[in-house]
């Protein structure tokens, strides 16, 4: 391990030489790439560089208590070992993380689709509270979010809401909120007060660049359509609304958000573009991933994730086994108990996988 992180080191300090060259400062491609390279070193460098001088004060300690020393210095020095020896082991747990192979869409921003599956005006409703759970999350993160298309039902509820997300780490976080997420409650339409239960899906994609996946124009057939409201009403006369398919995979992506049809092309291009690269990383995932499902992850969308029981304001993630009596702040958005503990049991089966 320590081989490893001394050759992390050595690269983040190439790196900086390599930022202060003329050269690579007129060149904006390689100023880009050098500079996100070695942000994404620095947290494990700082860590590597803390370890090695709590090692060097723990050798320094111990080597103090060689000499003849008084009691009441003896226990000074016993005690400071006994906290270098401390921090020294959480140094190393934390850089066995930070050494473990990163996702790579991690730091992209995302695009989320929320559909209301069993359940019918219930489930719709229910897709609507969890579009304002993320939505509030997202805010409190820093992140801007912007609905693409969204089809809303007279109640107040959604069929479908895709939106995007935008900041630093947005998928790295997000991406555990892919699947069924289930509601057990008394509906606002049942007079008999009986709890119903339905379901909404979430899918979480990584917003793909164009080099990433490659779409041609002759693959794609462009249909436009007059826009229109809740319930089929017609809230634009003209032909603003754009439904792109994408021929080869057979994947309808349709925008009436904006008046622009342009506008509505560009947005509907860019759920397209994360699409069709999500179906290409995820068939990849299946085949290398084959005989083996992570615990913790991105996951089955049709797989139940998650229950929020409203008559116990309980909520329960099904993956972890985590049950927090916290629903109402978690549909406000305070989503960080949640996620936090599937980042630790999805890096505590990574570190059980690279020693095997």
């Amino acid at each position: 391990m320590l081989e490893r992180l001394q050759s992390v080191e050595d690269r983040y300090d190439r790196l900086n030489e390599l930022l202060s060259d003329p050269d690579i400062i007129n060149d904006s491609k390689k100023l880009r790439e050098y500079s996100k390279e070695q942000a994404d070193l620095q947290e494990t460098v700082a860590a590597f560089r803390e370890y090695k001088e709590v090692v060097a004060q723990h050798q320094d300690a111990r080597a103090m208590l060689e000499e003849k020393l008084d009691d009441e210095m003896y226990a000074m020095v016993k005690e400071e070992i006994d906290e270098l020896s401390a921090r020294k082991q959480e140094l190393e747990e934390r850089l066995k993380v930070l050494l473990l192979p990163k996702d790579p869409n991690d730091d992209k921003n995302v695009i989320v689709e929320i559909r209301g599956a069993a359940g019918g005006d219930e489930a719709q409703l229910f897709a609507g509270d969890l579009y304002k759970m993320y939505s509030r999350y997202a805010e409190s993160q820093g992140w801007k979010t912007e609905v693409i298309e969204a089809t809303a039902t007279e109640l107040g509820g959604y069929k479908e809401i895709i939106f995007t997300v935008n900041g630093a780490g947005a998928y790295s976080k997000l991406k555990y909120e892919n699947g069924a997420h289930r509601v057990q409650r008394v509906p606002q339409t049942e007079s008999g007060g009986r709890i119903h239960t339905s379901t909404a899906t979430v899918a979480v994609l990584p917003e793909a660049e164009e080099v990433e996946v490659e779409i041609h124009e002759k693959d794609i057939r462009v249909d436009t359509f007059a826009s229109s409201g809740p319930g089929g009403q017609s809230v634009n006369t003209t032909m603003s609304a754009v439904r792109l398919t994408h021929l080869p995979t057979g994947t309808v992506v349709s925008c009436q958000d904006e008046k622009s049809q342009i506008k509505n092309k560009e947005k509907a291009m860019k759920v397209l573009r994360a699409r069709v690269y999500d179906k290409i990383q995820r068939e990849v995932q299946a085949e290398y991933d084959e005989n083996r499902k992570l615990a913790v992850g991105t996951g089955d969308r049709s797989e139940r994730i998650r229950t929020y029981n409203f008559p116990q304001s309980r909520v329960t993630d099904h993956r972890i086994g985590l049950t927090l009596q916290k629903l109402e702040q978690i549909l406000q958005g305070k989503l960080d108990e949640i996620i936090d503990a599937l980042i630790v049991e999805e890096q505590a089966d990574a570190m059980k996988r690279a020693e095997q």
